[in-house]
């Protein structure tokens, strides 16, 4: 492969694409009054879930397509984790952004919508305190934000080692 493909603008753009799509999404949530709503929740995860198979996939497929139809597995996964890591990297700025700035309540509010559901579910004052305690360790924290971030970086990894699986073609294979 002499003209090889620069990997990096692809990388950036659907990274780039997939954090902004991340954000519009929370901020359209936030503006319609849906932040600690079920629908909203649904709605976040289900366009999380979307962005972090597809935006992988179509980046992927844009290099092999730019790259002559040759991708080797290695490519597939350096390119899927690097839109991920570019993503998740947009999303955790923007939520300290967003419970920083724009919502500086939202744990607090967050806190006692919790409360009110562990105590209707009939926990003790004891077990929901306890609960609410373990969950404010990771709220904002860098701890849960290198946790999300490695757990999105997994995510990436299977879809893009997948997806490598799937779409690999070397010169060797056309021999």
């Amino acid at each position: 492969m002499e003209n090889q493909v620069n990997s990096k603008n692809i990388i950036l753009n659907y990274g780039l694409i997939y954090g902004g799509a991340i954000v519009l999404t929370n901020l359209i949530i936030y503006a319609l009054g849906m932040t600690f709503d079920t629908v909203g929740g649904i709605i976040n995860m289900v366009v999380l879930a979307v962005c972090i198979i597809a935006f992988p996939i179509l980046a992927i497929k844009k290099f092999k397509k730019n790259n002559n139809s040759f991708l080797t597995w290695g490519e597939a996964l350096k390119i899927g984790i690097g839109v991920i890591t570019v993503g998740a990297l947009i999303s955790i700025v923007y939520s300290h952004i967003f419970t920083g700035l724009i919502e500086p309540d939202f744990y607090n509010q967050l806190n006692e919508l919790q409360t009110q559901k562990l105590l209707d579910a009939g926990l003790t004052d004891e077990q929901t305190d306890n609960q609410l305690a373990m969950q404010s360790k990771f709220q904002g924290t860098l701890i849960g934000d290198a946790l999300g971030f490695l757990f999105y970086i997994f995510l990436g990894f299977v879809v893009s080692a997948i997806t490598g699986a799937i779409m690999k073609k070397t010169e060797e294979n056309q021999y």
